[in-house]
């Protein structure tokens, strides 16, 4: 099965083992990409199987259609991604999907995401992945496997020493969960990134917070780190302030659609004057206002030579924050990238940003704003730009297509 007529041989022959109709969908994204190897040969193959590519389907994979994958890529070397989400996969086709993961010797990316995946077929898939040492990349995000699922993940990590990207956001993890993923990288040698978006917390004392401040403060491994709402607050900011002024590795910050305010700005403004190697830091839909937006640049212009993008969108800020904003922009040559859609665009904010477009300071594929003038004054309309703009969904046609992921 070194091609995908090999792939497509392999399936129709494990249908009529067992008994039934090839899937109308699997088979024309085979195909598809038997034509693509005519002009494009390669030595591998990503299956793609996104149960909402309209052009491609009007039905969900079911947990036969995943079993039946097993049969086919169980042994297969050809096939080294594997993206099942958005489909019906409940926590029997969950079961197949682990014991392919015990007994893959190719695959190395699977996504999973917005499933019907429980704990019970999480703990199945954990179980998978400690006996698996090719998987770099998983992706479990959408389904609500809760405590248990999360518990089992992290088990996981413990023993797996090949995962390198894991997402387990928006899967209702809890307190115990959420402190259980941050004990273990503290002595796991390979995750590089991990995104645990919108936990279900109840305490206010930020518990969780803390716990990710310790992981980060001995972790010298993860580059990117996403911490979404997360009700982080002005203390928990200034926990993770004080443990990444220590850390040599975090690239990536995301800690968008918080509640940090103008002091956890001003906290985290010190690992920018720091100069740590931080690239990317998220603060959308924060309360930073104009304080935490001159916070942030003024250490941004004067320290910071490793910052490449800075998001402050949605955060209340004023004309002077975003001029600030702007100033650092002018006197920095890393700063590329700055989206802040959502403010307070006061017509000083929108000449200032103008100027940097203008100038060519500023990219317009690097934010998300574009200048226009009417009646001799300068306005920003809003450009449909962002960080991980096709995480969730991709586009199937259009520009946007190429390197959409």
């Amino acid at each position: 099965m070194a091609d995908p007529s090999g792939v497509i041989n392999r399936y129709e022959n494990v249908c009529e083992e067992l008994d039934v109709k090839p899937n109308t969908f699997i088979m024309k994204v085979l195909k598809k990409a038997r034509e693509d190897q005519i002009v494009n040969a390669k030595d591998e193959m990503d299956l793609q199987l996104p149960g909402n590519n309209y052009l491609l389907t009007d039905t969900r994979l079911k947990d036969e259609d995943a079993f039946d994958l097993y049969k086919t890529l169980v042994n297969n070397t050809y096939v080294v991604s594997l993206d099942l989400r958005y489909n019906e996969l409940t926590d029997d086709g969950a079961a197949h999907i682990a014991k392919l993961l015990e007994e893959t010797c190719a695959l190395k990316y699977l996504s999973l995401m917005a499933n019907d995946i429980g704990a019970d077929g999480m703990k199945l898939i954990a179980k998978g992945l400690q006996m698996n040492d090719t998987l770099v990349t998983l992706k479990l995000n959408g389904n609500k496997v809760g405590n248990r699922g999360g518990m089992a993940i992290a088990g996981a990590l413990q023993v797996n020493k090949t995962l390198q990207e894991l997402d387990v956001g928006d899967t209702d993890q809890d307190t115990q969960s959420m402190i259980a993923f941050a004990t273990v990288l503290t002595y796991n040698s390979s995750l590089r990134s991990l995104c645990v978006n919108r936990p279900l917390l109840f305490s206010q004392q930020e518990e969780v917070t803390v716990h990710y401040a310790n992981m980060l403060k001995v972790n010298s491994i993860l580059t990117e780190l996403h911490l979404q709402k997360s009700d982080i607050q002005d203390f928990g900011a200034e926990r993770l302030a004080e443990a990444l002024i220590e850390n040599i590795a975090l690239r990536y910050l995301d800690l968008s659609c918080n509640r940090i305010g103008r002091d956890g700005a001003k906290s985290l403004s010190r690992i920018l004057r720091r100069d740590t190697p931080l690239e990317i830091l998220d603060l959308g839909a924060n309360r930073i206002e104009d304080d935490g937006a001159m916070y942030l640049s003024e250490a941004i212009a004067t320290s910071n030579t490793h910052l490449t993008t800075l998001v402050v969108t949605s955060n209340e800020i004023n004309g002077p924050g975003l001029c600030a904003v702007a100033r650092a922009v002018e006197s920095k040559e890393n700063l590329k990238s700055v989206f802040i859609w959502g403010n307070n665009l006061e017509e000083e904010a929108c000449v200032a940003f103008s100027n940097l477009v203008e100038s060519g300071k500023l990219d317009l594929k690097l934010t998300d704003v574009k200048p226009y003038e009417v009646d001799g004054r300068v306005n920003l309309s809003e450009l449909s730009h962002g960080l991980r703009r096709h995480y969730y969904w991709t586009p199937f046609f259009g520009p946007d297509v190429e390197g959409n992921m």
